[in-house]
């Protein structure tokens, strides 16, 4: 824009700064992605009506950005790693990449956070240099440089070379302030992205199983964490919805449905009818081979196949939704069909780059670092789970553009999409130091017994049955409770909605994904420990102290603007801290893509609240007539600002909390 010679024109002319400082601003929002594309130009002749109009756009687009970077919250770790990085920079000029570690505290002692990056310097220039410089010595001279900022109150090394790191408090009360006002905003996190993200995908014809609840729950999550930060989220439901099983069924659907044409067949139990077809293809021979020509006359699209291919979808989609409704499950349906056509170009483009092997007739492609190769044609001339999977990786990098792609899949299928993973960048789709594919591996649901979670007769627990025994346990802990006595039955019902799936989300979300874990309805409704009946019913009494104080939102939206938030407490000071990690947190779970780290956090805020609590009076009260004598409204804000921080870290978790429990 500012490179064309429109600002010398004598009708609309600019001074030199204020040219350098508009370049600048380009050039800034061009590397965060801020730089929106500009309503069309047509019918603006003037070569300097077009620059005006460019210009007061981009000054709309400069507000705007400069609007939510103020909102952002501030990620104080990632504040501290910048200016302890400039100090490193300044006191070892010499040194390329220096170690830079920064974490919290774990001893109020040591301060609020420390800088432990002077020890792997010294070990660095010994080995490197072969120089002897104590960590204690290069800390001092950290320490020296580190700029003028407005969060480090003060610091102290300690031992053989910590640096020890105390904040403002005025800065932490102005955070917090912040938060109050703005809401709950996600940091600051650069360019905006596309995100793809592959979940629960169930098989057509067959029910959801107790298998598919980790993939469903933890997709769902992190789609509302990427979605929360400012990404563009693309939800996909990678159906098994094509092979060679359709053929049994429709053959099935047409002996027992033959007018299943012009009459909707009444398929009640479509588990039961996948199971007569599966009988039938083992054991009737002609059946066997009226089931190969059926997928035949399907994968070429015969229309009457088509239609009772897609009555046998329809049923199973219905049966899907009830299960994505209790789970508040958004995603978009992609199957397997979907990328059925853009296969034969598959293999013709492997093939035309030289990839592909003929191994007994099967069309194979080898990927240098994995032993067994993707089939991507098999000796019938019939395509494979590979080469669908290598069609869905193509589309949504080239067609989606996808700028990251997390496959929600269970561990047992790590070497297969690692090896798809792999075939794709040596076919040249994607570079994965600019885009991000990721497999988001997790274990597997086992019983009490620590086997794979199964039902007494040995059968695969299905999903709708685990809700509906979830609803029941809930409702019953609620009544052990006699919160029947006490709740409207529209409130018992959302408690017992809230409970019910919010412990079956949690218990799974708060266990490291990568291990197996027990399912246990009885330690997932206790309302003691790390669980969501716990957090559930903590969040419920800290929204109750506002309410029964008679302080309603408008009171405390303009204390929040009006009062400071004093921290002299020691549990005050610990308790506002623990609130302005959640930044901290959200940023390390975009990164390892782990989300109990959320639930840990959230648990551990709601521990540090009870110790506030317990410590300082919010509301005091007459002893002897229960009268309010005092409303403390820093500390009602603090209330309201650790719930404001949990309800947003539910909401990504997707758990739907209520106001009274």
């Amino acid at each position: 824009l500012l490179s064309r010679n429109y600002c010398v024109t004598t009708q609309f002319s600019f001074q030199e700064n204020e040219i350098k400082l508009l370049s600048a601003e380009i050039e800034r929002l061009k590397n965060f992605g801020c730089l929106g594309v500009s309503p069309s130009l047509e019918g603006l002749r003037d070569e300097n009506a077009k620059l005006k109009y460019r210009l007061n756009f981009l000054k709309k687009s400069l507000q705007e950005e400069r609007s939510k970077s103020t909102k952002s919250m501030i990620n104080i770790n990632s504040c501290l790693q910048e200016i302890f990085g400039a100090a490193i920079q300044a006191a070892c000029p010499d040194l390329e990449n220096p170690p830079l570690v920064v974490t919290p505290s774990q001893q109020p002692k040591f301060g609020d956070y420390q800088c432990n990056s002077a020890m792997g310097i010294s070990q660095i220039l010994l080995k490197t240099r072969e120089q002897k410089v104590s960590p204690r010595e290069i800390a001092e001279r950290i320490v020296k440089n580190i700029p003028a900022n407005d969060c480090i109150e003060k610091v102290e090394i300690a031992g053989p070379g910590f640096i020890n790191v105390h904040l403002r408090k005025d800065f932490v009360s102005k955070q917090l302030s912040s938060l109050l006002i703005n809401g709950v905003q996600p940091p600051a996190i650069g360019k905006r992205k596309k995100v793809v993200v592959d979940f629960s995908s169930p098989n057509i014809a067959k029910e959801m199983h107790v298998g598919h609840l980790r993939s469903t729950i933890i997709g769902e999550s992190m789609s509302r964490l990427f979605e929360f930060v400012g990404y563009d989220v693309v939800r996909l439901n990678h159906l098994g919805d094509w092979g060679t099983q359709f053929g049994m069924l429709i053959a099935h659907l047409q002996d027992k449905f033959p007018d299943y044409l012009s009459v909707s067949p009444p398929i009640g139990d479509l588990q039961a009818f996948y199971k007569e077809s599966k009988q039938r293809f083992d054991t009737e021979e002609e059946f066997k081979k009226r089931a190969y020509q059926c997928v035949v006359l399907l994968q070429s699209k015969n229309p009457n196949f088509i239609k009772a291919w897609n009555l046998i979808c329809d049923v199973s989609r219905r049966e899907f939704q009830k299960i994505y409704n209790c789970l508040d499950v958004t995603i978009i349906e992609r199957g397997e069909s979907f990328y059925h056509e853009m296969m034969k170009d598959i293999v013709k483009e492997f093939e035309d780059k030289g990839f592909v092997q003929v191994d007994d007739g099967r069309k194979v492609v080898f990927v240098p670092g994995f032993p067994v190769p993707l089939t991507i044609m098999k000796s019938d001339g019939g395509y494979t789970y590979d080469t669908s999977d290598l069609a869905a990786l193509k589309h949504r990098l080239c067609e989606e553009k996808g700028d990251i792609l997390i496959y929600v899949v269970d561990s047992g299928q790590s070497v297969h999409l690692q090896t798809v993973f792999a075939a794709g960048q040596m076919i040249g789709w994607y570079d994965p130091k600019v885009t991000r594919v990721a497999h988001a591996a997790f274990g597997v649901v086992l019983g009490e017994d620590k086997k794979k979670f199964k039902t007494r007769s040995g059968d695969t627990v299905r999903l709708i049955d685990l809700l509906e025994e979830g609803l029941k346990r809930a409702m019953d802990k609620l009544k052990d409770k006699e919160r029947d006595k006490v709740l409207t039955p529209e409130e018992l019902k959302a408690a017992q909605t809230s409970v019910a799936f919010g412990c079956i989300k949690y218990a799974d979300l708060s266990h490291n994904r990568l291990n197996d874990y027990v399912f246990s309805f009885d330690k997932m409704l206790d309302d003691r420990g790390n669980t969501a009946a716990y957090l559930l019913y903590a969040f419920t009494r800290i929204r109750a102290i506002a309410r029964l104080a008679n302080i309603d939102e408008q009171m405390l939206r303009k204390a929040a603007r009006e009062e400071v938030l004093v921290l002299d407490h020691e549990k005050e000071w610990k308790l506002g801290k623990c609130i302005l990690r959640f930044p901290e947190i959200l940023q390390k779970i975009l990164e390892d893509l782990l989300l109990h780290t959320l639930c840990d956090y959230l648990y551990e805020l709601a521990t540090t609240f009870t110790e506030f609590y317990d410590s300082c009076y919010c509301v005091e009260k007459d002893r002897q007539t229960g009268q309010i004598v005092k409303v403390n409204m820093w500390r009602l804000l603090l209330c309201e600002a650790t719930a404001t921080v949990m309800a947003k870290g539910f909401d990504i978790l997707g758990i739907k909390p209520v106001q009274r429990m």
